[in-house]
C-alpha cells in the first residue's frame, strides 16, 4: 500500500505563512463570486448589498483579499443571504487542526 501525500495548496507552495488563512480567503471569495455570478448580478449591484465599494469588490474577486478578514468575507455572504456556521469541535487523533470551508 503506497502512502498517500496530502496536497498542498497554490499558497503553501508559495511558501506563504498564513496559507491556511489565506485558502479560506479564496474560498469564501470563490463562493461570492459563485452567487453573483448566479444572479446575474454586476459588481456594482454586489457591491452595494454587501457595503463594499465596487473597486474593493474588484479587487477581491481578483484575489488580492489581503486587508479583507475572513469575518467580513462571511458578513458579505450573510449579506447575500447565505447562512454561515462555524463548528468548533474537538479534532479527531489523526487530523492535523485545520480551518475548512463548506459550501452546500
Amino acid at each position: 500500500m503506497s502512502k498517500i501525500e496530502k496536497t498542498k495548496s497554490a499558497y503553501e507552495e508559495l511558501g506563504f505563512p498564513d496559507s491556511p488563512e489565506m485558502l479560506v480567503k479564496a474560498q469564501l471569495v470563490m463562493r461570492i463570486a459563485k452567487l453573483l455570478s448566479d444572479r446575474g448580478w454586476s459588481q456594482q449591484q454586489g457591491a452595494k448589498v454587501m457595503g463594499l465599494t465596487q473597486p474593493k469588490l474588484s479587487k477581491m474577486l481578483r484575489g488580492q483579499f489581503r486587508g479583507v478578514s475572513e469575518a467580513k468575507l462571511m458578513d458579505c455572504l450573510i449579506r447575500l443571504g447565505c447562512e454561515v456556521k462555524i463548528v468548533i469541535r474537538p479534532k479527531r487523533r489523526s487530523a492535523t487542526s485545520r480551518v475548512e470551508v463548506v459550501a452546500a
